[in-house]
C-alpha cells in the first residue's frame, strides 16, 4: 500500500535563486554519526530495591526521577552552544 504524502507549507521563504549556496561554497561537509538508539527498552520495576539491584548490576545511579539511559553508559555531550570559526579570519 502507497503512503500519500501532503505537500507542506515551509517554514521559511524559499529563495528560487539559492543565493545562498555562493556563501557556502568551498565549506567543509558537515557530517555526524547516526546518535540514535539502535533499540529501546521500558522496564518495569516493582519495588524501590528491584532498582537498586537493577542500578548495580549496569552500573549506573537510577532514581524515580530517571526517564532513559544509555547502555553502556554514554558521555552525553552537548553541542549546541558550539560555532565552526574561520580561523583566517582571527
Amino acid at each position: 500500500m502507497k503512503k500519500k504524502f501532503r505537500k507542506a507549507n515551509a517554514l521559511f521563504e524559499i529563495d528560487e535563486n539559492e543565493e545562498w549556496k555562493e556563501h557556502w561554497k568551498g565549506m567543509p561537509e558537515f557530517k555526524h554519526k547516526d546518535l540514535t538508539p539502535y533499540f529501546s527498552l521500558i522496564i518495569h520495576f516493582r519495588s524501590k530495591e528491584d532498582i537498586k539491584k537493577f542500578s548495580k548490576l549496569i552500573e549506573q545511579n537510577i532514581t524515580e526521577n530517571s526517564k532513559s539511559l544509555w547502555f553502556p553508559k554514554q558521555k552525553i555531550t552537548r553541542v549546541a552552544d558550539k560555532r565552526y570559526v574561520d580561523e583566517s579570519e582571527i
